[in-house]
This record gives C-alpha cells, structure tokens and sequence, in this order.
C-alpha cells in the first residue's frame, strides 16, 4: 500500500503506525460494516491521518470512496462516476460559500445513495470530525441515516462501508444509547509509531523519552512542541487558553481535580460530581468509561490498563499528559 504524505507543521512526514487500525479497514472492505463504525479518540491521536490512508487502502481494494471534514471544510471523491462527482463538488463549495458546513455531511451521504443507485457495488462513505458542527440531535440523526442506508439501500449493492470519527465527546452518549453504531476508540500512538513519527522531525529536539512522556504519543502535542521549539510552558499555557481553564472553574471543582491529576480513576468515583466529568469531556480534557483493553473493542492498539505516569486510568484518561499539567498549572502546583 502507498504511504501518504501529511503536512505536519511547515513539514511534509509519510504516514506511520496504525497497522492494526488498517487491517481492520481491509476486514471491512472484505464484509462491509454493520452497523455503522463511529471511531473517537483524543483531539489530535491520528484519526483524520489514519482515514486518509485508508482512502489509498480502499481505493486499492477497489471502493469508490467520499470523504468529507466540514471542519477543515475538505473532501475528496475517488470514484469514476464525472457527472456525479462534478454535481457533488459543486453543492459542496455552495455548502462551504454559504458557511452551512454541516451540510457537508449530509451531501456526502446523498451522493452515496446515488452511488449505491448507479454502481450497485463497493461504496465507502467516510465522515470526519462533523459531529461539532452538526450538533448532538443532528448527529444522531445522521448516525441513524447511515444505518439505514446499510439496511435499507436504493439498490443491492456489493458491500458499503459507513465510519464517522469524531473528538467531540458529548454526541457519543446520545449516539451510544441507540444500537446504530459501533463505538470504537482510538488511543494516541504506540511508542514504534510514534518514534517513527519523531524522527522525521529535523534538528535539535527534546529527548524521545521526554517527548513521550509529555505527549502521551499524541501526534497534535507533538506537532504544537516543534512549531513552539520545544517551549513546554507555550504549550500548556495554549491549552489553558483554548480549554477556557479559568480561575472560577478551578475554584469550583479544585478539590476534585488535585484529585484527578494524581489518578484520573477518581472521576470515577459515585461522589464524583457529573457537571465537573461533564465539563471535562465537553472541554476535551478527559475521556471517560473507557472499555476494556481487549483488541475487539478498540480501531488500533489500546492503551496500557494503567499508566499513572501518562495520566491513564482503568475507566477514565486523561486525553495527553501535556493535559493533565495545564489542570496542575491552573491549580497552582
């Protein structure tokens, strides 16, 4: 399989890692999706990286694939049909003229019926990062309409592959109370990938052990270290700033979290308050009811079960370690 090239920071690195993430999407490909596959992680883990070189995988397996970010306000159509394909692109830059980004999503499923009606073969429709712009109704609805046309297409079709990923934490409790997808994280790299990764960086860097342990081997905390020159403090002042990490929320729940940088676990806890554990996952600071660490119920290497040195419980985790200081920061320690 051809390696992608990524642009990561003023650099352009190839692809790295996620083999086990990849031979799921060959299993796919071989026996479609059902339900749909909704993938989440932390900000930042890898998962817009992996897709697109599953795009260069599944082309290769012979789908016809669209792929749509109303985030980053991309898509990319790798199917033969011109006219069709012509009439997508055009909707889509009126969605994107428009700033009706949510649309983008929506467009990408109509033309996947229209797809399934005019091959009636191999289809892949891969939607990522949308659940934050479409809003929590929005997106289980769109989840709900993936599932239908897996079960109820226009036409027979070969096989169809349906996966959304996302980083926005609040949808998947509304989406998981309904058994139309499958919920399967993504961790950070593992420490080969993310070796890989580090060194195609050139010039002078933090040490590799260091690196990981600030990281967790989140390729986003890597990128934000080397575009700062491996200002740490930067880094965790940013995350502050973006995470809108105040002085009134850390006096409101600052028992809570001198708690929860020393074991992530205790937001577990039933005394655990629910609107902190909810500002947490809305702030993209945690994630929360982890499951077990068995390959079935993760898209590619899961985490250790434990791991206080990088902010990793048993049920809850904190999304890098680099995180987990901007909460220590805030608190003043």
């Amino acid at each position: 399989m051809k390696k992608i090239k990524l642009s990561f920071a003023n650099l352009t690195v190839e692809f790295t890692d996620r083999n086990l993430a990849l031979r799921r999407i060959e299993e796919w490909a071989e026996k479609s999706t059902f339900p749909v596959q909704v993938i989440y992680g932390p900000e930042g883990c890898g998962k817009t990286a992996w897709l697109k070189q599953s795009i260069e995988l599944l082309k290769e397996l012979g789908l016809n694939v669209i792929y749509v970010n109303p985030l980053n306000k991309e898509v990319i159509t790798e199917f033969g049909i011109t006219n069709l394909r012509d009439r997508f692109l055009t909707l889509v830059r009126d969605a994107i003229a428009q700033n009706a980004l949510g649309r983008l999503a929506w467009l990408a499923f109509d033309i996947a019926k229209e797809l399934i009606k005019e091959t009636r073969s191999k289809v892949a429709v891969i939607t990522d990062d949308a659940f934050q712009i479409m809003g929590i109704r929005n997106a289980a609805m769109y989840v709900k309409a993936l599932l239908n046309l897996i079960e109820y297409p226009p036409e027979m079709y070969e096989r169809i592959i349906t996966i959304a990923a996302t980083s926005e934490g609040v949808s998947l409790r509304e989406i998981g109370r309904h058994e139309w997808a499958d919920l399967r994280p993504m961790w950070n790299m593992p420490k080969e990938g993310f070796r890989q990764l580090y060194e195609q960086i050139p010039g002078d860097k933090l040490d590799l052990l260091e690196t990981w342990k600030l990281t967790g081997g989140n390729p986003r905390m890597l990128e934000n270290l080397y575009k700062v020159n491996w200002n740490i403090d930067v880094v965790i002042e940013d995350i502050i700033r973006r995470r809108n990490i105040t002085p009134q929320f850390i006096a409101r729940w600052r028992n809570w979290l001198e708690e929860a940088i020393k074991d992530p676990d205790t937001l577990w806890s039933p005394n655990a308050p629910e609107e902190l554990i909810n500002e947490l996952i809305e702030k993209s600071l945690i994630l929360y009811f982890l499951p077990e660490r068995k390959p079935w119920f993760w898209i590619d290497q899961p985490p250790l079960e434990k791991d206080p040195e990088l902010g990793i419980g048993r049920y809850v985790a904190w999304q890098t370690p680099l995180h987990r200081e901007a909460i220590r920061k805030a608190l003043g320690k």
